[in-house]
């Protein structure tokens, strides 16, 4: 038992004991300055730019979940198709009971090096029915974006 041997200093052992402590409440005091303890602040939390809001799944619709927009881009992109036969395409979702059909309206164009062509897009929803005037450029083989989209009115 060393500690009792000649030369051992108890109140070193104090001072030592008390420089460690002091430390790590300082540690526990400081980290506490970055932590948020629920409930116990009158603070009001402040929403920063850093924080963006989600895009809408769809450029048609914010009403469009995504496997709704999923389901309508793959009807898009064969009513869009440069070879094919210019007829509507339909398509749905049975889950969120919400479908629609693509119209393609004229023949495809160029616009910037990029496949185009123009559509009406009808979409049901439970209750509602919306018409829609776009159009659609060609990405890749079967990927369409929607350059322009806005509502569209019958002819009278």
């Amino acid at each position: 038992m060393d500690r009792y041997k000649a030369g051992f200093d108890v109140g070193e052992a104090y001072r030592w004991a008390s420089r460690v402590l002091t430390a790590a409440t300082s540690a526990v005091l400081l980290s506490a300055c970055s932590v948020a303890v629920g409930g116990l602040s009158d603070e009001r939390v402040e929403t920063t730019g850093s924080i963006t809001r989600p895009e809408a799944a769809s450029p048609l619709s914010p009403d469009l979940g995504q496997e709704d927009w999923r389901r309508a881009r793959g009807a898009l992109a064969i009513a869009l198709d440069p070879q094919g036969n210019g007829s509507a395409v339909k398509w749905d979702n049975p889950d969120s009971e919400i479908g629609g059909t693509f119209t393609p309206v004229a023949q495809p164009f160029v616009r910037d090096n990029e496949i185009c062509r123009s559509f009406i897009a009808t979409i049901t929803f439970p209750g509602r029915t919306s018409s829609l005037q776009g159009t659609g450029c060609r990405l890749s083989a079967d990927e369409w974006r929607i350059v322009d989209v806005r509502p569209w009115r019958k002819p009278v």
